[in-house]
């Protein structure tokens, strides 16, 4: 229950200010998020706000200060693993900053649906818009009058200030995982793509196929899912039956599992006869049969540094931003994958 004074007020940032014994201009820094604020000076003022039931009046404050602590999330309208949890991560982590997000969906079936979710958004007053796994609606560049943090692939943008966070130098998940599926022996990878109106999708395609040319391999066709694990299977019955393919790369978990299931089905073995990897590391890939090689992307950590980088700008605007931050993916090894077996025609790891 909110504390009040003997008149019946709501405490305010000076009552929080008079508690811990600093200056009211403190207690806005702390709850501004700003610099030059040290760990017990904000430790005393947030358990003084707390003692008093005090909550920092957000219209005042973006009155005083021109800025709503709100940023909005452009984000797939999906219950897909990669999307929601990241958009949990980004959630969790603004809280923890004392920031709000306003989320604005788009579907795949919504051929305006980038932009329209953008305008959704500005007109709640956002100091600034992140883009999370957004698709192609094949509109003209995006174009936004506050700065937006892309996290990943991305559209072209227009914006006084565009900010990304870049995977490691060399560190690209797709094709990493090609080169070490080639690595074991394979003389080249099968890759089932996500729907090509996906950034993400388009990226892992690209990599994947960039990385056979550059090991010299072949670069077999493409075959497009639509990350269920029920795609996966349809498009891995074909492969199935072709006994030079060893090695297949799906986009994403659910996709892989089902190709699991399509060769499973067809009589061959995982990964005596086919190595299969996924993409996503989710919750059940570490327990299906095999187990799962995948790639693991710390959605927590991508949150934290994304939101970081953006409110680190968005305090000194003025100041030309930091280099972009690298994020990190983890290729995680598990048993569906192995050296193709002399009799498939692999060639010696090196």
């Amino acid at each position: 229950m909110d504390v009040v004074n003997g008149r019946g007020r709501r405490p305010g940032g000076t009552d929080v200010a008079r508690l811990a014994g600093v200056s009211q201009k403190t207690v806005s820094r702390v709850f501004n998020n700003e610099p030059n604020v040290t760990e017990e000076t904000r430790v005393r003022v947030l358990a003084a706000a707390q003692e008093l039931g005090y909550r920092p009046n957000g219209a005042a404050r973006a009155l005083l200060t021109g800025r709503t602590h709100r940023i909005g999330v452009v984000s797939l309208g999906t219950a897909h693993f990669g999307p929601s949890s990241l958009l949990v991560a980004l959630e969790r982590e603004a809280r923890r900053i004392n920031y709000s997000l306003s989320i604005a969906n788009t579907f795949e079936e919504d051929a305006s649906g980038l932009a329209a979710a953008v305008d959704n958004l500005l007109v709640q007053g956002v100091d600034a818009v992140i883009l999370s796994e957004p698709v192609d609606d094949g509109g003209e560049p995006l174009t936004v009058d506050v700065p937006v943090l892309t996290l990943g692939a991305a559209p072209v943008v227009h914006a006084p200030t565009v900010l990304a966070v870049h995977a490691a130098e060399g560190g690209d998940a797709a094709a990493e995982l090609t080169r070490y599926l080639l690595g074991l022996g394979h003389r080249t990878v099968h890759h089932i793509a996500g729907p090509q109106r996906w950034w993400a999708a388009r990226e892992r395609r690209q990599n994947w196929h960039d990385s056979l040319v550059a090991a010299g391999a072949e670069v077999p066709p493409l075959l497009e899912g639509d990350w269920t694990a029920a795609s996966g299977f349809e498009l891995a019955r074909a492969l199935a039956g072709d006994p030079d393919v060893t090695a297949i790369f799906a986009a994403n978990d659910e996709m892989a599992i089902g190709v699991i299931h399509a060769l499973h089905a067809a009589g061959r073995s995982v990964p005596g006869d086919v190595s299969v990897a996924g993409f996503d590391d989710i919750p059940i890939a570490a327990h299906v049969w095999p187990p799962l090689t995948t790639v693991s992307s710390d959605n927590a950590e991508l949150a934290a540094t994304g939101l970081g980088y953006l409110v680190e700008f968005l305090n000194a605007p003025d100041t030309p931003p930091a280099p972009p931050p690298k994020h990190v993916h983890r290729l995680v090894l598990r048993d569906s994958t192995a050296p193709p077996s002399p009799r498939k025609g692999g060639t010696s790891a090196v």
